[in-house]
């Protein structure tokens, strides 16, 4: 069974492992280990993660089964003060992939916008991503491009997905 809770300021530490776990596997085919390890250390330094709960009102979700930890995600309400709801992060780790552990994820978020009042869920993936099929099997629509770009040379080249209910 599935288990989905908040994450703690303390446990950022192991949404950074999850990351740190996950990012080879995920992004090894589409980007150079050195954008992968840059990347990493900006995105999921803990000063970093702990100004996006804090300061940005981003709520981390973590994903259990049997007191293991397997994943995690990462929202905010209100995305541009539009009734959205915008997935910043979304990983499995290798072992738990596969498993309905995102979708049950995507899930918990998708009850929590309603709840408040959101009509759509929003999210970035790389245009490149194996995940981008995963999304639209549950619902997810391209909306859009965008190049974002993250400095020391690199750029995230990413669709724009939404699922509106």
């Amino acid at each position: 069974m599935i288990t989905i809770r908040p994450a703690t300021n303390a446990e950022l530490r192991i949404v950074r492992q999850i990351a740190y776990a996950t990012w080879p596997s995920t992004y090894g085919e589409i980007l150079s280990m050195a954008q992968i390890e840059y990347m990493l250390e900006l995105m999921y330094n803990l000063d970093t993660l702990q100004k996006q709960l804090e300061e940005k009102s981003q709520v981390f979700l973590l994903a259990f089964s049997s007191n293991e930890i397997l994943g995690f995600a990462s929202y905010e309400l209100n995305y541009k003060d539009a009734a959205s709801t915008k997935i910043h992060k979304i990983y499995m780790l290798p072992q738990a992939q596969g498993k309905g552990i995102g979708k049950a994820l995507i899930e918990a978020i998708e009850t929590t916008a309603r709840q408040n009042g959101n009509d759509a869920l929003i999210l970035n993936v790389n245009q490149f991503n194996k995940a981008v099929s995963f999304y639209e099997r549950i619902g997810f629509k391209k909306a859009g491009n965008e190049v974002i770009d993250i400095g020391n040379g690199y750029v995230m080249d990413d669709f724009i997905m939404q699922k509106t209910f």
